[in-house]
């Protein structure tokens, strides 16, 4: 999948966040639990310049309870601490705060050395649109701030929320990177919505789509679809084709001449995969967590 793109906002967005580093403590880095590795933006290591960071899991009651472990191990490796959170039903975010000063914790007991009592601690909320920073956001003041919806581009400026009395939050919009180095990073980030559809070929995503959950969840698959036979091999566009028209037949997807309306499967396959319908999936799998 070839995209390429900086919008005008998201240019904005970063030269905001640089320029409001010096006020922020800490970087909260909200991931989607379904690919991790895809929906991180190579671009923020450079711009938080080693500010501490936590990483957070969000979306894990649509991921494999399983492999949100193993990204968990991955990331302690890594020297980041994470959590896996869901911020539509609020599951594990009161764990943040506590997560935060844990991390801070030194920074908070130089100032009360000093005699300081400590402020809030700032912290910077970043990651790629659609990934539920506004949701989280709006979780953790126990009000409705932000503005949030089920599609890339909600949030357009940046705001400073109170979250108590011992955080204030940085939110801000999501910030893709100019152009994916690997194109399945692009057909991952679609799959899970955080592309507009506007500027993908949706039958091409749900191709891919059908691959990967052919080859990594194919029980669940076959009985969400009442699909028969198993690909013997995913890179057979043929196989993968007739799943998809399988599909159709089975849900009525069909066009003059008893064609399949292989746009309209494309649209059920990608709605249900996203709703959580097919059960919980990550689509890409952990790496091996580096021994110490």
């Amino acid at each position: 999948m070839t995209i390429q793109w900086f919008p005008g906002h998201m240019t904005r967005a970063r030269r905001q966040i640089e320029d409001k580093l010096k006020l922020i403590d800490i970087a909260i880095e909200l991931l989607d639990a379904r690919v991790p590795m895809s929906s991180r933006n190579p671009m923020v290591d450079d711009i938080l310049r080693g500010k501490p960071r936590l990483i957070l899991l969000n979306k894990a009651d649509l991921a494999d309870p399983r492999e949100t472990e193993r990204w968990m191990a991955y990331f302690t490796s890594q020297g980041c601490a994470s959590i896996a959170v869901d911020s539509s039903t609020g599951s594990r975010v009161n764990e943040i705060p506590v997560k935060v000063r844990e991390i801070l914790h030194e920074k908070i007991q130089r100032m009360l050395d000093r005699g300081m009592n400590p402020r809030a601690m700032r912290a910077l909320i970043v990651g790629i649109p659609n990934v539920g920073k506004s949701t989280l956001t709006n979780r953790l003041a126990g009000r409705h701030i932000a503005a949030t919806g089920d599609r890339p581009g909600v949030t357009k400026g940046q705001q400073w929320i109170k979250v108590g009395s011992e955080m204030e939050l940085l939110d801000t919009p999501g910030i893709l990177w100019p152009k994916f180095e690997d194109e399945l990073v692009g057909y991952k980030l679609a799959m899970t919505g955080a592309i507009k559809e506007q500027v993908i070929n949706i039958e091409d995503v749900a191709y891919f789509a059908m691959r990967v959950l052919a080859d990594r969840y194919w029980p669940d698959m076959k009985e969400r679809f009442g699909l028969e036979e198993q690909p013997t091999d995913l890179d057979d566009n043929m196989q993968i084709v007739g799943l998809m028209e399988e599909i159709g037949r089975n849900r009525g997807c069909l066009i003059s001449g008893g064609r399949i309306d292989l746009e309209k499967v494309s649209g059920i396959i990608l709605r249900e995969l996203r709703a959580g319908k097919l059960g919980r999936l990550t689509l890409e799998a952990a790496p091996p967590a580096s021994r110490s």
